[in-house]
C-alpha cells in the first residue's frame, strides 16, 4: 500500500521546511581552515560541515516530525518531545537497579514484558521520588489506549550506551505506572536506518541488555511500525523527490562558498 498523495505532500512539507530552516539558521562552527580550503575548496568544506551539523540534528529536525506525520492515520494520537510523569516510587527504583545488575552480570536475560509487570507491582510502593526524565522523542497512543514511547538513537550507538538506554526505558515505565498503575505501555529504541545494509543490523552489540523483540525497532521495522506496510520504501522515495526538487536551492546555497 503506497502513500496517498495527501500523505506525500505532508512528508514533502516537513522535509522542505526542515531543510530550508537549516539553510536559514546554519552557521559553520569553524570559520577558517586554510589547509582544507586550499586542498579541497571552500564549497566542499562548507558542504561537509553542513552535513556534519545536519547529522547531529536529523532526529529532532527531520525524523521526529516525519514520524509524527506518518503516525496520524495509524494511531489515535502522536506527539513529539513529551516529558514523562515526574515521580518514581522508591521500590520501582530498586527493581530497576536489580534488573540492570542482573543483565550486566549476565545472571538474567532481558524479558521486557516480565520487567514491566515487576515494576508495575511496586510502582507506588515506598516514597515517591521526584525525577526529571529524558523527553520522549515520539509518543504514540494506539486506538486501544496503549502508549508507545520511542526514543530515536544514532544508527551506531556505542556498546556502553545500551545500559543507559535500558535504564531510561525502564524509568519511563516506572514513571507512567506510578501515574496510572493500569496503563498499557511499551517503551522502545528506534534506529532510523541500517548502516550495515544489505547485511543485517549488527544487533550483537545490544543482545543481553535490550529485549530485541520488544525494545528495538530498526529501519523498516521502525517506519512500518509507525506508518504501516510499505512506509520505508515510500519514505525513501519522498526524501529523493524533495532532494531533486530542492537541488537548485542547495547548489545556490553552497555556491556562495566558492
Amino acid at each position: 500500500m503506497g502513500f496517498t498523495e495527501s500523505k506525500k505532500e505532508l512528508i514533502y512539507d516537513v522535509l522542505r521546511s526542515s531543510l530550508r530552516n537549516k539553510f536559514s539558521n546554519y552557521k559553520s562552527e569553524t570559520k577558517h581552515m586554510p589547509f582544507h580550503y586550499r586542498l579541497l575548496g571552500k564549497d566542499r568544506m562548507a558542504l561537509y560541515s553542513f552535513i556534519q551539523s545536519l547529522n547531529t540534528t536529523f532526529g529532532t529536525s527531520i525524523y521526529e516530525p516525519v514520524a509524527k506525520a506518518l503516525a496520524t492515520e495509524n494511531f489515535r494520537d502522536a506527539k513529539t518531545h513529551v516529558r514523562p510523569y515526574n515521580y518514581i516510587s522508591e521500590e520501582a527504583y530498586r527493581e530497576i537497579q536489580r534488573i540492570i545488575t542482573g543483565l550486566t552480570t549476565a545472571e538474567s536475560e532481558p524479558e521486557k514484558l516480565n520487567e514491566i509487570q515487576t515494576i508495575r507491582r511496586v510502582c507506588r510502593e515506598g516514597n515517591m521520588e521526584k525525577v526529571k526524565l529524558t523527553e520522549v522523542d515520539i509518543w504514540l497512543e494506539s486506538f486501544s489506549g496503549e502508549f508507545i514511547l520511542i526514543d530515536f538513537k544514532t544508527v551506531k550507538p556505542n556498546i556502553g550506551d545500551f545500559k543507559g538506554f535500558k535504564r531510561q526505558l525502564l524509568e519511563w515505565v516506572a514513571a507512567e505506572t506510578a501515574k496510572n498503575p493500569e496503563v498499557q505501555i511499551r517503551t522502545m529504541i528506534g534506529i532510523p536506518y541500517n548502516p550495515y545494509e544489505p547485511e543485517q543490523y549488527n544487533r550483537w552489540t545490544i543482545r543481553g541488555m535490550l529485549d530485541l523483540e520488544e525494545e528495538l525497532l530498526v529501519a523498516e521495522e521502525l517506519w512500518e511500525f509507525i506508518g504501516g506496510e510499505g512506509t520505508y520504501s515510500d519514505l525513501l522515495d519522498c526524501f529523493e523527490a524533495v532532494g531533486i526538487e530542492l537541488r537548485s536551492e542547495i547548489d545556490e546555497y553552497f555556491a556562495k562558498f566558492n
